[in-house]
């Protein structure tokens, strides 16, 4: 595994956010994380820096049920730029959400690596880095 992971947390949930970064602070895995409340600020942020690979994530844990754009919204968004973004991003669909029908739809698109659901237990955020 390399020194530092960037991480992106693109989720609404504040209580998620709070107990994701506690999991990694506890850890010895060297992270950079950034949040973003709605799936529009995400991409918007990766549209504002393409062709700089360095700014993106090596990881994306992503909230379906948002305002302003959902994850599946930003899901549509990130597999049209995704190929020219230059970099092999692992996203990861995290939700409380149960549903079979969300849990196919999930594995129906390319760029979703998994489906966790919520919470994320201390061991399955570093097995999904270690996975990096």
């Amino acid at each position: 595994m390399k020194d530092l992971t960037n991480v992106f947390l693109v989720d609404d949930d504040d209580i998620f956010v709070y107990l994701t970064k506690k999991i990694f602070a506890s850890t010895e895995l060297k992270t950079d994380i950034k949040v973003f409340h709605d799936g529009l600020a995400a991409i918007d942020f990766l549209k504002a820096n393409a062709g700089k690979p360095e700014m993106f994530p090596d990881i994306i844990f992503l909230d379906l049920n948002m305002p302003v754009m959902d994850g599946w919204e930003f899901l549509d968004e990130f597999k049209d730029i995704y190929p020219s973004l230059g970099k092999n991003i692992m996203l990861y669909i995290v939700s409380s959400s149960i549903s079979p029908h969300d849990l196919e739809r999930a594995k129906s698109i390319s760029v979703v690596t998994d489906f966790c659901i919520k919470p994320l237990a201390a061991d399955k955020v570093i097995e999904l880095i270690e996975a990096l």
